[in-house]
């Protein structure tokens, strides 16, 4: 009964859609910077556009358009999403940048030794300019599957 009615609710599906849009660009723009074709990019995190963006940027597009633009459920979801991205901008960018120094020096001090440390993930957070346009994505397809 939850199940059937929570699968016609049009603002979280278009949010999927957005995460799922964004998702499949990653592996396109990978495969553009790198000349790879590497389909772990359609469940990683990191990379170009922000999934994550995408995602709650649709939500609070969605809410904002079925709710109203003065609910309070709509100011609710506004902020939700710029935790988000601020987190994946910042916080998540951060820990990719300390993976990488890291691994640097794990590579440089034990490269000789029999010391098998497993690298640290690298690709976890977004530059702004990711994040941005993982939000303009997101926004987009919400308002363009809600008209």
């Amino acid at each position: 009964m939850i199940f059937s009615g929570f699968s016609r609710n049009i603002v979280f599906w278009n949010a999927f859609t957005a995460w799922a849009v964004a998702q499949i660009l990653k592996v396109g723009f990978s495969f553009y910077r790198y000349k790879k074709l590497d389909l772990r990019r359609l469940v990683g995190a990191g990379g170009m556009p922000s999934s994550h963006s995408s995602f709650v940027s649709a939500l609070a597009t969605g809410i904002g358009i079925v709710e109203g633009w003065t609910s309070p459920l709509t100011a609710l979801a506004v902020v939700f999403a710029l935790i988000v991205m601020y987190d994946a901008a910042g916080v998540r960018l951060a820990a990719s940048k300390q993976a990488i120094t890291l691994n640097k020096i794990i590579d440089e001090l034990f490269e000789e030794g029999e010391f098998h440390q497993e690298r640290l993930k690298e690709l976890l957070g977004h530059t702004p300019v990711e994040v941005i346009a993982g939000s303009l994505l997101g926004i987009f397809l919400s308002y363009w599957g809600l008209r």
